[in-house]
């Protein structure tokens, strides 16, 4: 803005000099009043060109900075979503680069990445044997180049449009990591008692363990300051990473920022993983990364 109205002043003075000047008047104190009433018609100018800029007097301009944002998305055996999904990510437009790992699908999913990987914005790394979830996670971390690493599934459990609420609180210096929780605000967005308990179970238990005071640790959605996950050493290869990032996070003096998202739930017909023995697992976990 400086620059501009710097520009814009030297403009007005030598516009409106030459006019006043053409015809010079006859006594010397005439010219001396004549000059000074046009660097004073300058000055005016320059001035209200700087209020019509929107530029206050006194006023200085908040800095800003954008973070560059990497989307890690863990894929296995998702033939039928992947295409919709990463469609739906890119018509967000927040992310510089999408990691897709693929943790050894072998329902086609491959073969449908080897086309998605042309993308400009897309990265595709894939496992040589399956791994679980963690560890597809692990790989993806250890690969992005963004200042915020943003988790999203393939399975369209969950809407990418809720992603830019999610990163505010980072891009403003409010927060170093935010969960999306399903819970927060419409705890019966997923219909079946079962699950809905089993979440809360397992979210207690980690808010004893960590003391934070989420409602939804299992979230999909987990938002970090890349500075944050390159100080935690991931282990757990399946779905035990929800609550052992919770728990190293926590370990960190790091205070966890909850939002509301949407979610649309889907059954085991339809593909879902997770199991109950995932979720003694994860209670395991919760002790041991306490």
């Amino acid at each position: 803005m400086q620059q501009s109205i710097e520009t814009y002043g030297v403009k007005a003075r030598t516009e409106a000099l030459p006019d006043r000047l053409a015809a010079p008047p006859e006594h010397p104190s005439e010219q001396v009043a004549e000059r000074v009433a046009a660097t004073l018609d300058a000055a005016e100018a320059a001035l209200a060109a700087a209020g019509d800029a929107g530029a206050g007097v006194g006023e200085i301009p908040p800095i800003e900075r954008r973070l560059s944002v990497s989307i890690v998305m863990p894929v296995y055996n998702e033939r039928d979503s992947i295409e919709n999904i990463v469609q739906q990510v890119r018509a967000v437009g927040l992310h510089d680069e999408l990691v897709i790992v693929d943790d050894f699908s072998v329902d086609g999913t491959r073969q449908i990445l080897l086309e998605l990987a042309e993308l400009p914005d897309v990265r595709v790394l894939m496992h040589g044997y399956n791994r679980g979830k963690g560890a597809a996670l692990k790989t993806g971390f250890a690969n992005v180049r963004g200042d915020v690493v943003i988790i999203q599934d393939a399975d369209l459990e969950y809407d990418p449009r809720d992603l830019p609420a999610l990163l505010e609180p980072l891009a403003r210096g409010e927060a170093d990591v935010v969960y999306g929780s399903r819970f927060l605000a419409h705890p019966q967005q997923d219909p079946s008692r079962l699950h809905r308990f089993g979440n809360w179970l397992l979210t207690a238990a980690s808010n004893l363990a960590t003391g934070q005071r989420l409602t939804d640790m299992e979230t999909c959605y987990k938002a970090f300051r890349r500075s944050v996950l390159e100080r935690i050493d991931l282990e757990q290869q399946r779905f035990g990473f929800e609550p052992e990032i919770t728990g190293k996070v926590s370990r960190l003096g790091v205070t966890i920022r909850e939002l509301p998202i949407r979610y649309a739930a889907r059954g085991y017909e339809e593909g879902k993983k997770i199991g109950w023995r995932d979720a003694l697992n994860a209670l395991w976990c919760i002790w041991k990364y306490r």
